[in-house]
């Protein structure tokens, strides 16, 4: 598939998740639609890679973030000016990390399965309400409802690109 600019696609799903269960719900949606061969995507990432490019940085702050994820501080301190709106309205699509290959971490091939599973884990730490050990290099220090709304609204980007 040639690369997409994920910035300019018109054709995505208008997600909003309001709990880690309505994630979940969309989850297993896309999880049968790619077992039964009905899955359509409008991005670059096949399901698995998105599911687990949402899992592995909603686990950053548990098991520590790498230090390709720190931003230089001037994108830190314009991120941290818009945390608010990101929170509230969501993420913008195309957005790319300067200096990170591919423009962001965490998108190795896997399959569907693999994907789901690795963030239905996460997001069942998060539902537990389980405390962050590290803080967010981008965002800064994060609530529990916070790092919630943050995971709901980067599944919301990603996840718009599957249409189950």
């Amino acid at each position: 598939m040639n690369s997409i600019n994920t910035g300019k696609v018109t054709d995505r799903r208008r997600l909003r998740f309001a709990t880690i269960d309505d994630l979940l719900a969309d989850v297993e949606k896309i999880v049968a639609a790619d077992k039964a061969g009905t899955l359509r995507r409008t991005g670059n990432w096949t399901p698995g890679q998105a599911l687990g490019h949402i899992a592995t940085w909603a686990t950053f702050p548990y098991e520590g973030f790498p230090k390709k994820a720190h931003p230089p501080w001037f994108i830190r301190w314009l991120i941290r000016m818009k945390k608010a709106k990101y929170l509230k309205e969501g993420m913008p699509a195309g957005v790319r990390i300067p200096g990170i290959e591919g423009g962001t971490l965490a998108t190795e091939i896997l399959s569907t399965e693999e994907g789901a599973r690795r963030l239905r884990a996460v997001l069942q730490r998060l539902k537990n309400g389980e405390p962050a050990k590290h803080e967010s290099p981008a965002f800064g220090p994060m609530s529990l409802d916070e790092r919630i709304a943050l995971n709901l609204r980067h599944a919301e980007l990603h996840l718009s690109f599957l249409h189950p």
